[in-house]
Formats: C-alpha cells, structure tokens, sequence
C-alpha cells in the first residue's frame, strides 16, 4: 500500500509561535522552523509508540541526516498554524514530508522534509536498510 494512501502515517499538529520564536518584525526566525517540524514528527512518531525514546530502548538512533525546506511566506508572532508530518518512505530510511499551513486560509507557507537512519546503537555503524522493528510499528510489510 502507498504510503499516500494511509492517513495514520499522517498527523496534523496546530500551533502558534511564541514572541520569544521572533525577530523585532514580529516574524519566525527561519531556525526555529526546525522545532515546528520535531512538534509535528515526535506527535506522529508517538502514534506508533516508536517517539526517541522506545528508538533508543529498541537499540537504534534515528539521527537527521538531511532536511530541506522551502520558505514560501513567512509565519508570524500569534498566527495559528496547521503543521502537518507524513512518512513517506520507511525501506531503507525514515523521511518524513512537512507543511505548515495557516491555519485560516490553508495556504501553504512551507514544505519540508527530514530524512533520518537508523544507527546501531551499540556499535555506532549505520543501517541501510530500516530495522524490522520500524516497520513492525508503523504496520507495514517488510520488503
């Protein structure tokens, strides 16, 4: 099954940036973008009770290996938010899509992604392919 096409491997997440998250203009800070994203990711990653913490116990870290995002409009102090996180891919890496939406119009102001692997945790030796344990949480076919 796509991954499109399962709606629990997707979370949506409201919020409003604090004042202490913004510039004397009253707008985001591009580097706190990157808290927004780990709002979103940790509340669809507790959904499968697969959060940092049971990845650890489950003898891997999931570092962030890449991420990209596209600024399109900024966020404001007090602006309600919509941030949505979706898995994407799950085989041999964890990535994971973003939008942050404003809330009252659903216009989009910004499209992320974070890619993470699976790192041994006792051996410090990454992963290529995502450990059967992942997989077994989120509900999906190994391949």
């Amino acid at each position: 099954m796509p991954a499109d096409a399962r709606e629990d491997l997707a979370i949506e997440v409201r919020l409003a940036p604090a004042f202490h998250d913004c510039d004397a203009m009253q707008v985001v800070w591009h580097g706190h973008y990157f808290k927004y994203l780990e709002i979103a990711r940790c509340a669809l990653l507790q959904r499968f009770d697969y959060d940092y913490p049971q990845m650890q116990a489950s003898g891997y870290l999931w570092p962030i290996v890449d991420t990209r995002v596209k600024y399109i409009r900024p966020l404001l102090y007090a602006q309600p938010l919509i941030v949505t996180a979706r898995i994407s891919e799950w085989e041999n890496r964890l990535k994971m899509d973003y939008e942050i939406r404003d809330a009252a119009s659903g216009d989009v102001l910004t499209r992320a992604h974070t890619i993470q692997v699976a790192v041994d945790a006792a051996s410090g030796e990454m992963r290529y392919q995502c450990p059967p344990v992942l997989w077994e949480r989120l509900g999906v076919q190994a391949p």
